[in-house]
């Protein structure tokens, strides 16, 4: 018992180490940025506008901004085929973790389905409370134009809403697509479908650019929930005499016994006074740093990739073997592999866009080039 218990931890413990990394980042980067909308006095007054959607939608945009930045890295076959080879990568359990990277991109796209569910039902929140909860005191902080406006103009006649929408669809296909039975059945939708990633990601990037959520930037001058003289006093309650001589910019001062006025502008017997109006701006969009790394390295990949397919490839004998297998033998210039590395096999008179990676079977060697592939005739590409 003891013996398999330790041969498992040699074999998986660093699979599962790393797994376990991996959902404790999700996690913390979930908690901090649900506790920062939540507890900042940055969004003090968007969080009474638009309650936990607001925290909720935050804190599910930051974990599909990390699974976005990780879910293209596994795809990057020629550097993780390089990054098994080097000698920089000695130890046989880091190889092992690279041989899973297919897991990890699998494991990262079900997280991004997971909460893009998440975000999306946190936001078609937030786009009710934006209508129902329109605050005519801070009109700049609003994203509808009044109050009561159909919430579907905010998801369909807007720039985030919309480029929301269309991605939920692409994000739909491609999940849908990826099933076992559609690759299965039919490869041909799973691959052409799942190239649409490069659309969603524009479309990310245009979706975060949108500024619908403003954070206060004066808060020195005006706390949140502070008592401004110059227009609250006077719209509510009437001035008493303690309050005629000019407030300075920002004070706090004894609360005055002959009025009454209730939270939050006083607290323990304090008052807040703020010297002007909040002012809001939009965010500067975060996701472009998280995704902007990963997709350049993941479109320079696939241009060395087609740059280097462009070789010509000698095919010197099929040969037919039992079981509907095919042997392909084929000769190119400056071929170097080693027995267990694969080749990805590209036809382009059968798909223009399709490869699919084969195990060698026959490697070249000082005395012939002559390397080959065996092919089980199972689907329409091959």
């Amino acid at each position: 018992m003891a013996l398999s218990w330790r041969s498992w931890l040699a074999n998986e413990g660093s699979k599962h180490l790393f797994l376990f990394f991996w959902l404790s980042l999700n996690v913390w980067f979930f908690w901090k940025t649900f506790l920062l909308y939540y507890q900042g006095l940055q969004y003090y007054y968007l969080h009474q506008m638009l309650g936990l959607g607001l925290c909720v939608s935050r804190a599910s945009a930051s974990v599909l901004n990390l699974n976005c930045c990780l879910v293209l890295l596994p795809m990057c076959r020629v550097l993780l085929a390089f990054l098994r080879g080097s000698q920089k990568v000695a130890s046989r359990k880091t190889r092992r973790l690279l041989d899973k990277s297919k897991t990890f991109h699998v494991t990262c796209g079900v997280t991004i389905c997971i909460f893009s569910v998440l975000h999306v039902a946190a936001h078609l929140v937030n786009a009710l409370n934006f209508s129902e909860n329109y605050n005519e005191d801070f009109l700049s902080l609003n994203a509808a134009n009044y109050r009561g406006e159909d919430p579907r103009k905010l998801l369909f006649a807007t720039v985030p809403g919309l480029t929301g929408v269309i991605m939920v669809l692409v994000l739909f296909l491609m999940c849908t697509a990826s099933t076992y039975a559609i690759r299965v059945s039919n490869y041909d939708i799973f691959w052409y479908t799942h190239n649409l990633f490069f659309v969603f990601y524009m479309l990310l990037m245009v979706h975060v650019s949108g500024g619908v959520l403003k954070y206060q930037i004066n808060l020195e001058e005006h706390p949140p929930g502070c008592f401004n003289p110059n227009k609250t006093l006077r719209e509510n309650v009437t001035v008493p005499r303690a309050f005629e001589e000019t407030f300075p910019d920002y004070t706090t001062e004894p609360f005055p016994e002959d009025l009454s006025i209730p939270e939050p502008f006083v607290q323990n017997n304090f008052m807040r006074i703020c010297s002007e109006e909040p002012k809001f701006q939009s965010h500067f969009p975060e996701t472009w740093f998280w995704i902007s790394g990963p997709l350049c390295l993941y479109c320079m990949e696939r241009l060395y990739r087609y740059i280097r397919s462009n070789k010509s490839v000698t095919i010197t004998s099929v040969i037919s073997h039992p079981s509907n297998v095919l042997e392909v033998r084929m000769v190119k210039d400056d071929f170097k592999a080693r027995p267990g590395q694969y080749v990805i096999l590209h036809c382009p008179r059968v798909s223009a866009l399709e490869s699919h990676p084969f195990t060698l079977t026959m490697c070249p060697t000082d005395t012939k080039a002559t390397f080959g592939v065996h092919l089980k005739v199972v689907g329409d590409w091959t």
